[in-house]
């Protein structure tokens, strides 16, 4: 097995509004002294919104650090002061519009573990109805929906290539394989046909 890395000291190079950039020194398995280089967030929620009609909406936003546009599940870092439900209304509500009159939890991630600290939770949305989206200042967002069987075809494509919404995507096949999300998430009808293919 691994061994146990200890912390030696710890500190903070840059702090803003959304994350830390951090530098630890810690002992190395070789017993000598390393240095570490990470950032660290309150971490982030990723929703799967679920309308009556059964198609998902989903938000297409320009990503500065590649220069092209990307089709991801709506979602956002964790203000201080809410928790990961609270967070995961708002960024709904402001992505896309839409209020949830029901939402499920379905497990959480750690979208690079090597780099970031930053647990990502992943709700399922079931949508009661749509209002004006409220986006960010510094966020420019278009909307579209696309059905279950649509979304796969994009993974397989490639044309969805955010890593926490392929990571979203993953739990929730993993949920509605379950006998449990049967009895939590009854209004999800079609994820759950999707994912068992029924």
């Amino acid at each position: 097995m691994p061994k146990h890395l200890d912390k030696i000291s710890e500190e903070v190079i840059h702090q803003n509004p959304w994350w830390k950039y951090k530098h630890d020194i810690y002992t190395k398995p070789d017993g000598l002294p390393g240095e570490y280089f990470y950032g660290e967030s309150n971490g982030s929620v990723m929703i799967i919104p679920v309308l009556e009609n059964g198609k998902i909406a989903m938000t297409v936003q320009y990503r500065y650090l590649h220069q092209k546009q990307s089709i991801a599940f709506p979602g956002g870092g964790i203000p201080n002061g809410m928790d990961p439900l609270q967070a995961a209304k708002h960024e709904l509500h402001s992505e896309t519009g839409c209020i949830a009159g029901e939402m499920v939890n379905i497990g959480l991630f750690e979208p690079s573990v090597g780099l970031i600290k930053d647990i990502t939770h992943v709700f399922i949305a079931n949508i009661d109805r749509q209002v004006d989206p409220q986006p960010d200042q510094t966020e420019e967002i278009d909307i579209v929906y696309r059905s279950p069987m649509e979304i796969a075809q994009m993974i397989r494509q490639n044309d969805i290539w955010c890593g926490q919404s392929l990571a979203a995507w993953a739990l929730a096949d993993g949920y509605f394989k379950t006998e449990k999300s049967k009895e939590e998430a009854p209004g999800f009808n079609s994820l759950l046909q999707y994912f068992l293919g029924e």
